[in-house]
């Protein structure tokens, strides 16, 4: 596993979300209209930068969240499971949306970050789901929600896996344990569990094809899942036709994504990796495809750009996308973090203050 590989990950997600959240949502022909008949080719800048969105902030949180809970197991010797470190995460970047009603005293560095705190929610819904006292699981869903809104936390999930620390298929759960806190239908977080399957396989096995990649992790959530959740094979059968679809050199791009719909977080998933695979690991031509449709824009190139960017590390992402993106230095020190991991312990000698001062006081 190579840092660059981590960086590109959270640095394609961000290109991604930048780029398709100025035409998220909008129909084909009204891209068109405004962008010419090629579509959106590149970010479209408000005051000379491109904004992130909440699929940026999710993913950018829930990695805070995760570290929080590695380093308290570390160096305290106690910690609750990682999904309520997760669902910690979640809540306290919904208090970044909101001016109002923010607690005293919070556990998430990212909180004092400004460039991660700008109100940009993609599902509104998401926001009423956090202010209630418990949250959802896969068991029990708090809504039926389908849309993409808590993906990206499962982009993180699959970051954060080390084969010390955790089992692939531990990995599964908790990638649909992320996103089934705040969306509760198996489609969404079925979804989650491919998603981190796929961003960890990338990580482990940066030479393992993309194809192969997906087919193994439509395999796994089928076995590990289609017992208990007959949306796991309606995942698996999206995926199919993504790569079907990418083997078919005649079609038209943007008459796929249609065909596609990117909607729900299955066809989110599906339409991302269909731009991943037709463009032969050309990081801006993917980017292009994956925001130019009627669907999700901002989520399917989050995703896109998530898988992209771990497979072809930091390098690959042309430097234009780099000098607009605004917390570019924060991300790549988030990724570092997920890469190198707590170097401290419960009775070591070895100090880090800096990641004290993240990860165990909130970054006071």
């Amino acid at each position: 596993m190579k840092q660059a590989a981590y960086r590109g990950c959270l640095l394609g997600l961000a290109v991604g979300d930048a780029m398709g959240y100025t035409v998220d949502s909008r129909s084909w022909p009204e891209i068109q209209e405004d962008y010419g008949p090629n579509g959106l080719l590149g970010y479209d800048l408000v005051n000379g930068y491109a904004d992130v969105t909440s699929y940026t902030q999710l993913a950018a949180f829930t990695c805070n969240g995760l570290l929080l809970g590695l380093t308290r197991g570390q160096v305290q010797g106690r910690m609750a499971p990682f999904y309520k470190y997760i669902a910690l995460s979640h809540r306290e970047w919904s208090y970044s949306q909101r001016s109002w009603n923010r607690p005293e005293h919070t556990y998430c560095w990212l909180l004092r970050q400004s460039e991660f705190c700008r109100r940009h929610c993609m599902d509104n819904r998401m926001l009423d789901t956090l202010d209630r006292e418990d949250f959802g699981s896969p068991e029990e869903p708090k809504n039926g929600f389908s849309h993409p809104g808590g993906l990206t936390s499962a982009v993180a999930v699959g970051m954060f896996f080390h084969r010390h620390r955790i089992r692939l298929t531990e990995v599964d759960r908790m990638g649909a344990e992320a996103v089934a806190l705040t969306h509760g239908s198996p489609n969404a977080f079925l979804t989650g569990a491919a998603l981190a399957h796929i961003i960890t396989c990338i990580l482990r096995k940066p030479e393992a094809p993309l194809k192969s990649v997906f087919i193994h992790a439509t395999t796994a959530i089928r076995e590990e899942f289609g017992h208990q959740y007959s949306q796991a094979y309606e995942v698996a059968n999206l995926m199919r036709n993504a790569i079907t679809y990418a083997g078919s050199r005649n079609l038209k791009p943007v008459d796929v994504m249609e065909r596609l719909k990117c909607t729900t977080c299955a066809e989110v998933l599906a339409g991302a990796a269909y731009a991943c695979l037709t463009c032969e690991g050309d990081f801006d031509r993917a980017m292009i495809v994956a925001v130019n449709h009627s669907g999700r824009s901002a989520a399917v190139g989050a995703v896109a750009g998530a898988i992209l960017g771990a497979k072809l590390g930091e390098s690959a992402l042309p430097e234009f996308y780099m000098e607009c993106l605004e917390p570019v230095e924060l991300l790549r020190e988030l990724a570092d973090d997920v890469f190198h991991g707590c170097t401290m312990e419960k009775g070591n000698k070895l100090y880090d203050l800096d990641w004290d001062r993240k990860y165990l006081h909130g970054g006071l």
